[in-house]
């Protein structure tokens, strides 16, 4: 009994504390199974204070996204922003359009021989906007031109640098490794130095490799020790927001100096126009002015209208010109400028001839015209409209007519039909054949854009007076019915257009479109295409097949930031052999 007693006993005191331990451990083992298999996950869906593709840990709710790799995706298009209405998400920015000195236009295709907007995805920056919001057209460029990464030793050791300093203060924490905290330091220091005394590869000292490989191994070993991740996390984050601020101020630095690259005069076209008006008035160059003031004002001549402060792309307008044409003596070009250029223009146009074409430079500002008593001297006016939804961005570029081209009709009252040439054009087949066009009682002949009509533009046109489904029109090549335009006298309308909306830049292009509503007589594709300082994309056959080409867009092609492959159309008609630009050395 006493045994038996005992063996239930034992079995008593022994056997069921053991199946509580079994069980125990079987419990243990299933939570560790499945911690092993949530932990990965965790780490993968980023819910653990957001890993990002780096590898360092950050704040999921803090973080920002990776500056370099947003950019390096940036969108073909513009900064200011037009947007649909009818598509318009809340939260977004009220429409706006922008005026700018210079003409572009973004990357599109053709289809059925007319221009049709790009409908691709638009990358967004942290502000959820577009780069080229947030730094213009510089981002078109610099999308455009991008170069592969040079300098990859330097950028190797900037990387390691920036680990190491994120691991110094957990070793420097670690009582036993006093070796490997002094080995760091020294390593840091040294990585210092030769960046503060190289930027590029050619730069750094010859056993740089050496010096890579020993910090590469110091990294290896301070990563071998159980370090706290927030301190490291920390660190990096500090680095991350010193990187990204650096990487913001010199994109916003670059975008500034292409702005004013591509809105300014180059030195040497300046250098051109002093040079020349020095040697105007050294040679006294009235005297050999030819008298031609009869051919100025005949109407049975063809008269080109130009207006330019440019006297390489006035020239190259007029050469292209005269070049194509079948006839050049009933050809007279005039082109107004201002008092600035005025005599620079003129010596020039005296010291080069195009063939027996007749060319008169007028200063606007010394024109003497009834109810004008001071006139202004202004470049045609574009205008860079975006339209932004909530999947796709696209962006238009329309020029229009300044308020000089509403003083044709008094500035040439003798003319009854001229056709008005932008000093951005070249023109590659003879134009006679519009002096003989019937426009239908139309005023302005001129290029149109029907994948943006007026209806999209109802956000500054306003909701009615104007026929919605209309077509927007663009300047570069337009055939002008001076007599039409005195009869209806559209300057006045112009005018008071303008004294409707007040001096924005919408209203004077508000002003331009509806001063010719229904009065634009839409040109064949053939006659002109438009882009060349925009827009990369455009088809080789389109180009040579266009009796003109419009370089709307920063990217001049007088200017070193053109686009390679389009500067060709141009160049051919410059003239290189003139003195006054090897004085400058002008080759653009």
């Amino acid at each position: 009994m006493k045994s038996g007693g005992g063996g239930g006993s034992g079995a008593s005191a022994y056997g069921f504390p053991a199946k509580r331990r079994w069980r125990g451990l079987v419990i243990g083992v299933l939570g560790l199974v499945i911690l092993s298999m949530l932990v990965p996950l965790v780490f993968l869906l980023g819910l653990y204070n957001g890993f990002h593709t780096t590898g360092y840990a950050s704040d999921s709710q803090n973080s920002k996204p990776d500056v370099f790799q947003k950019y390096a995706i940036e969108p073909k298009k513009e900064i200011k922003d037009v947007m649909h209405e009818s598509q318009e998400p809340k939260g977004l920015p009220p429409p706006k359009v922008d005026a700018i000195p210079t003409h572009t236009r973004e990357n599109s295709t053709k289809v059925g021989g007319r221009v049709q907007p790009s409908q691709r995805m638009t990358a967004m920056d942290e502000s959820g906007k577009p780069c080229e919001w947030k730094f213009g057209s510089y981002c078109i460029w610099r999308q455009e031109n991008r170069e592969v990464i040079k300098d990859s030793m330097v950028k190797k050791l900037k990387d390691q640098l920036f680990v190491a300093r994120a691991y110094y203060p957990s070793i420097a924490k670690l009582p036993s490794q006093s070796k490997l905290t002094q080995e760091m330091k020294q390593n840091i220091q040294e990585l210092e130095r030769v960046l503060s005394e190289s930027t590029t590869d050619l730069d750094l000292p010859l056993q740089i490799e050496k010096k890579s490989l020993k910090m590469e191994a110091t990294i290896a070993k301070a990563k071998s020790f159980p370090v706290e991740c927030n301190n490291v996390d920390k660190k990096l984050r500090q680095i991350f927001d010193m990187t990204e601020d650096e990487a913001n101020f010199h994109m916003k630095q670059s975008a500034f100096l292409f702005q004013l690259a591509v809105q300014t005069m180059p030195k040497s076209m300046h250098c051109l126009s002093m040079q020349l008006t020095v040697e105007y008035f050294r040679i006294d160059s009235t005297n050999l002015e030819l008298s031609q003031a009869e051919k100025y004002a005949d109407p049975t001549l063809n008269h080109y209208i130009i207006f330019s402060n440019n006297i390489l792309a006035s020239s190259v307008v007029i050469n292209s010109t005269v070049s194509n044409s079948k006839e050049s003596g009933n050809q007279v070009f005039h082109v107004l400028t201002d008092g600035q250029n005025y005599f620079a223009m003129k010596l020039w146009f005296l010291r080069n001839s195009y063939k027996e074409a007749t060319i008169e430079v007028i200063n606007v500002e010394h024109l003497k015209l009834d109810d004008h008593e001071n006139v202004t001297f202004v470049l045609p006016q574009e205008f860079r409209i975006s339209f932004r939804t909530l999947t796709h961005s696209r962006t238009e570029y329309i020029s229009m007519f300044s308020h000089l081209h509403y003083l044709l009709p008094e500035i040439f009252k003798n003319l009854d039909k001229v056709v008005i040439l932008e000093d951005d054009v070249i023109v590659q087949r003879d134009l006679s054949a519009l002096w003989s066009l019937d426009m239908g009682g139309k005023v302005n002949g001129a290029a149109q854009c029907c994948h943006m009509r007026f209806d999209e533009l109802k956000s500054f046109l306003g909701e009615s007076g104007y026929i919605q489904n209309d077509c927007t029109w663009i300047s570069g090549l337009n055939v002008i019915d001076l007599a039409k335009w005195r009869e209806l006298d559209l300057s006045q309308t112009f005018r008071s257009l303008v004294r409707e909306g007040g001096s924005t830049d919408a209203v004077a292009l508000r002003a331009s479109l509806l001063t010719f509503q229904d009065l634009v007589y839409a040109l064949d594709d053939s006659w002109s295409l438009y882009g060349l300082g925009h827009d990369y994309k455009l088809n080789v056959e389109d180009i040579e097949k266009a009796a003109t080409l419009h370089y709307n867009g920063y990217l001049k092609p007088w200017l070193e930031l053109g686009i390679p492959k389009y500067k060709a159309y141009w160049k051919k008609f410059l003239d290189r052999e003139d003195l006054f630009l090897s004085k400058c050395n002008i080759n653009p």
